[in-house]
């Protein structure tokens, strides 16, 4: 209730009341409050009340983070999970080569208890996940990383009444860009490109943030390990997410199977490497072997076949000829030395007949190929050993044509060679047949050191080359124990987003949050709030509570007829004009007039055996009402029939004369600036109408309120009101802004403290209480002045409620009460 309120109780019809009360032998006055039933429910209902006072806020948050989060889940596109499976058993021995040898190549992953593990890891590395992305070209894919335009089927409006259970389901569409089911997968390179390996990263970061791999267990019950493990790719478009996920389980069985041969294809590598290099040798050891036989005219070794004298009778015969040989043969040697001359001459030789027929039969295989794949894919088998023919082929005509030329040069090479040692043989042959029977014995010597050679070369050739046929067969049958089970296809329903649940999650913990929030803002509030804070706080009892009366409902708690309202007022005093409702015209039967019936009676019964005659009304800061409580508490003791005086003692603000519509040239400043008689102080007390209540307003505003007010001239005047009023209302200033009250306290029998509820401030409140006992004040209690019920105990809820009720006869009238609570 505001400090200009004013009136608001009623003098009754009757006079019964019309006599002064006789409080002889009346014991002082005790505040009861209602039993809760204990600390722990009051304390619970404390935190309820403290949630209801600020129920709109809580409300306003839990519908705000409610609603947003609808929107945000609406807004989420249909999220779709593809899953395929794929088994990992023990590595197996390899058919092929029998338990010794598979040794080599299978390791024993049975006694490892990480093999399985590793299997997962390698599943979700970023390795295989390029492996993927380049297979399956998600470059080049629009839809994997970001949803096109029109990508998803369903509009906003749509996914917002999924979220309550309505709107149809989301038929998904097929990608305009469709990725194989099943690809073939790249063979994976030793050495990554590093410029490709950052280019492809956002891609194999998508990868593993959609990838879920899991390993299968027997059951939810019996956790028994299985060798199978579920993949899982989560991705809004359904066709994208089987695609992808089929692709990696594919990819991993793929990539397995090259690590075991790996073992293999190195070997074999080694192994041709070798075998080329030995062949080369014995080739050009037998070419030296040959040379050298026929430069020393060796044509056996054994001593009955010797024929350097057969050789020396012929020499004379062969010598023209051989002459002539080496002339042509130097001549083609030398043409065939001229670039690009070694070609055209292999073109004339029977390589070009053996380019002609492969080349035949390159073209018959690559047209069988074209039939074959009109019915059949590229896996097909038999298109496969197609493919590897034609790739023999086109490898054997290449050879056939890069290494003609040069056999041809080396051939035309080994013939002048031979020409020139020939003739060089026949020329020398003449001088040297006298020491040929000599050099023989050392030739032969000579030649079989160069024979034992190249023996001992073709035989290190033939084991090579049958541990080739050795490695070939254990390629070819490596068995692989990682294979896919079951591969995926494009789901129909989505998996996500949980739009509901993610709404009623928003919707309880918004509601916490509200909650938190009001006990959060009731405890940072320091003002007082109820009847129990005055009397736990301040250990003051709570003399009255007073409802606050602003709005409609509040105002027909002053009357129940539209009559009992004036049309320049609201019931509470504040008005335009300063004018307000007087006691004579207000309702009786109001919950406010009742309220200051009960402070009357609290007041009266506040002192031991009479009730007392002066009374301080004071208040800690200004605008709590208490210039409002005086008027209404005198006019409430001057309805007893008693003579009643309400002086204002206000000087800084004084509001009397303005309430009773009266003249303040003369009052309590005149009365303490100068000496009068008893007859003189009377005449300027102010009868009001025909009741027994007097005013005596402030007077002229003095330069020095608080001297006057402490002097011992007001002393006096107490003494002389008392002995000719039953009572003496005195509303004095705010005590912690002012010492008026506090000197005023000092010399009445008690102190009424009117407090704003819900404005005042504890610390304030009890400073003031504080100084009033300083000074030796009798404080009779406290005023909780414009209060709201609702938030008040039930005591005063319902009190005002069967009051109201009580006056009606019993009648459903709701609407009319303002709810209170303790």
């Amino acid at each position: 209730m505001k400090e200009r309120s004013e009136l608001v109780v009623n003098v009754p019809e009757t006079n019964e009341l019309a006599r002064p009360l006789d409080m002889k032998g009346i014991p002082a006055s005790t505040v009861y409050k209602m039993d809760t039933g204990g600390e722990e429910s009051a304390h619970l209902l404390d935190y309820w009340r403290s949630i209801r006072k600020r129920l709109w806020l809580v409300l306003g948050i839990a519908v705000l983070i409610t609603s947003l989060t609808a929107i945000y889940m609406s807004r989420k596109p249909d999220v779709y999970e593809a899953k395929a499976q794929v088994q990992v058993d023990l590595e197996r021995v390899n058919p092929a080569l029998g338990m010794k040898d598979s040794q080599i190549i299978v390791s024993n992953s049975g006694s490892d208890p990480a093999y399985f593990n590793t299997q997962l890891q390698i599943l979700t590395g970023p390795g295989l996940l390029r492996r993927v992305a380049k297979t399956l070209d998600l470059e080049n894919n629009k839809e994997f990383l970001k949803l096109p335009p029109g990508g998803q089927s369903r509009s906003t409006f749509q996914r917002f009444l999924s979220v309550i259970g309505l709107g149809e389901k989301e038929k998904p569409k097929a990608s305009q860009e469709e990725i194989p089911l099943a690809s073939s997968n790249e063979p994976n390179s030793q050495q990554e490109d590093m410029a490709e390996v950052k280019r492809l990263a956002p891609f194999v970061e998508a990868l593993q943030k959609g990838l879920s791999v899991e390993p299968v267990r027997e059951s939810r019950l019996t956790v028994k390990d299985t060798r199978l493990i579920n993949l899982t790719f989560r991705h809004n478009n359904p066709d994208i997410a089987a695609n992808v996920v089929n692709s990696i389980a594919n990819t991993f069985a793929t990539s397995n199977r090259e690590r075991k041969t790996e073992t293999n294809q190195t070997t074999g590598d080694y192994l041709k490497k070798r075998i080329a290099e030995l062949q080369s040798d014995i080739r050009k050891g037998e070419e030296k072997l040959a040379d050298y036989a026929k430069a020393n005219d060796i044509v056996a070794i054994d001593k009955d076949q010797n024929t350097v004298l057969e050789r020396l009778a012929g020499l004379s015969r062969d010598l023209l000829k051989a002459e002539g040989v080496r002339k042509e043969a130097e001549s083609n040697y030398r043409a065939a030395l001229v670039p690009g001359a070694a070609p055209a001459l292999a073109a004339d030789s029977n390589a070009k007949r053996v380019v002609d027929e492969a080349t035949i039969k390159l073209v018959e295989l690559r047209q069988k190929r074209e039939e074959l794949l009109v019915e059949n894919t590229e896996e097909w088998p038999e298109v496969k050993q197609v493919n590897k023919q034609i790739e023999q082929l086109e490898k054997a005509i290449e050879d056939a044509r890069t290494n003609s030329g040069d056999v041809v040069v080396t051939n035309l090479g080994t013939k002048y060679r031979q020409a020139v040692a020939t003739e060089d043989a026949f020329r020398k042959a003449f001088n040297q047949q006298r020491s040929a029977a000599l050099n023989l014995n050392e030739a032969t010597i000579n030649f079989k050191i160069i024979q034992q050679e190249i023996d001992t070369k073709k035989e290190l050739l033939n084991g090579l080359l049958q541990n080739e046929r050795v490695n070939d067969v254990g390629a070819a049958g490596t068995p692989n124990n990682i294979f896919v089970v079951e591969n995926s296809i494009p789901p129909d329903e989505p998996v996500g987003p949980r739009r509901l649940m993610s709404v009623i999650a928003a919707l309880v913990l918004s509601l916490a949050f509200g909650a938190g929030l009001a006990l959060f803002l009731e405890y940072l509030d320091d003002t007082v709030r109820s009847a129990d804070d005055i009397e736990n706080l301040l250990r003051l009892p709570a003399l009255a509570v007073i409802p606050s009366i602003e709005g409609s409902k509040g105002r027909r708690l002053l009357a129940t007829g539209s009559g009992a309202m004036s049309q320049n007022g609201n019931g509470n005093g504040d008005n335009g004009d300063g004018r307000s409702e007087l006691l004579i015209k207000a309702d009786s039967r109001s919950s406010l007039a009742e309220a200051y019936r009960q402070l009357r009676t609290s007041v009266l019964l506040s002192t031991a055996g009479h009730a007392p005659k002066t009374l301080l009304v004071t208040s800690s800061v200004p605008s709590e009402g208490k210039t409002t409580t005086a008027v209404n508490t005198a006019i409430s003791l001057s309805q007893t029939g008693a003579k009643v005086l309400v002086v204002d003692a206000d000087m800084r603000r004084p509001r009397l004369h303005n309430i009773f519509q009266i003249e303040n040239r003369h009052g309590l400043s005149s009365i303490l600036s100068a000496e009068m008689t008893e007859a003189e102080v009377l005449t300027m007390v102010t009868p009001y109408e025909d009741s027994n209540l007097h005013l005596l307003t402030s007077g002229p505003v003095p330069p020095n309120p608080a001297e006057l007010i402490g002097s011992e001239q007001m002393r006096r005047l107490i003494r002389v009101l008392e002995n000719n009023y039953t009572h003496i209302v005195i509303d004095s200033p705010p005590i912690a802004s002012f010492t008026d009250g506090v000197l005023i306290s000092s010399m009445v029998d008690g102190v009424l403290l009117v407090v704003h509820a819900n404005k005042s401030s504890r610390g304030i409140v009890r400073r003031s209480k504080q100084l009033l006992q300083e000074v030796g004040a009798k404080i009779f209690g406290v005023v909780l002045n414009n209060a709201n019920l609702r938030s008040q105990d039930g005591y005063y809820y319902y009190q005002s409620y069967y009051h109201q009720s009580y006056y009606k006869g019993g009648e459903s009238d709701s609407g009319d009460h303002i709810a209170t609570g303790a």
